[in-house]
């Protein structure tokens, strides 16, 4: 069986704040982030839900999206949630 890598958009309950990141576990990541486990910016401004993610079969393609979202300007960002979830839904019960 192949591991997966996700990239990852989190967002608050205002989708104020984006927040994005890479991990091999999903469900688990969300969880920390929802549960605030994890110290750092998301515990910090409150970022937990769910509205953006890409999963990978290589780390290192996994690791370069990421850096290439982060990169991008948060209208970017933006557009490229609403392409995927226009209802800027909470996805984590669909993972």
């Amino acid at each position: 069986m192949n591991k997966q890598y996700y990239v990852y958009i989190l967002t608050n309950k205002n989708n104020t704040v984006l927040y994005t990141g890479v991990t091999n576990d999903l469900k688990r990541r969300v969880f920390e982030h929802k549960n605030k486990l994890l110290e750092g910016f998301t515990k910090k401004y409150n970022i937990g839900k769910l509205v953006f993610y890409e999963a990978y079969d290589d780390i290192n393609n996994a690791i370069s999206r990421e850096k290439q979202i982060k990169g991008c300007s948060r209208s970017k960002k933006i557009k490229l949630i609403e392409e995927m979830n226009g209802g800027w839904k909470d996805l984590s019960d669909e993972i």
